[in-house]
């Protein structure tokens, strides 16, 4: 585990409760605990409550629950996990997303049907002709109680051969919250799948 946790690496924590999710950097790595100096106040962070963690490595991205030992200030001093596990290469975990949505932006609302979203992005199809150069708005449902909207700029089109479009591109968000509770999303369905 001490060659995944480097010292000067950003980390996510995501306690119980996703909404007071932070990040930080960790400023020391020891044989049992590693300390990460967090971005801030570390509230819904408890001493020997399980977080889960998130960091990008050379490998992909590294996932493990683990506690705080000590909580000092933003300085929480964590145990290192039992297990860890890789979640995928890229920056972000993508899911399969299949939704009818609507996508706002240019003065005009279009009907699109998502395929997939990870934190970064999406890719939908459509039977619009949609204004690549534009910023779009869009509402993600997450749960019955749950959404996060963000801004969505388009970078690829694909002319589909019975019809219609396939785009990608990627997102923007208004809050540093909203782009950790779709991180979380995205990695918690990636792992209920993944063990069905």
């Amino acid at each position: 585990m001490r060659e995944l946790v480097e010292k000067d690496r950003k980390i996510t924590v995501v306690p119980a409760d996703f909404k007071c999710a932070n990040k930080g950097t960790i400023v020391e790595v020891e044989p049992r605990y590693f300390t990460i100096e967090l971005d801030y106040e570390p509230k819904g962070i408890m001493r020997h409550n399980y977080c889960e963690f998130y960091t990008q490595t050379t490998h992909g991205t590294l996932y493990f629950d683990s506690f705080a030992e000590t909580i000092d200030g933003n300085k929480i001093k964590v145990a290192n996990p039992a297990k860890h596990r890789f979640l995928q290469r890229r920056q972000y975990t993508r899911i399969k997303y299949v939704y009818d949505l609507d996508l706002t932006g240019d003065g005009v609302t279009h009907k699109i049907t998502t395929l997939d979203i990870s934190a970064g992005g999406m890719k939908f199809r459509t039977n619009e002709n949609i204004n690549i150069e534009a910023k779009y708005s869009i509402v993600l449902p997450l749960s019955e109680e749950q959404t996060v909207e963000c801004h969505f700029t388009p970078i690829r089109i694909e002319k589909n051969e019975n019809g219609g479009y396939t785009l990608s591109g990627r997102f923007e968000y208004n809050s540093g919250k909203d782009r950790m509770i779709l991180i979380q999303f995205c990695t918690k369905r990636s792992i209920e799948i993944r063990n069905k």
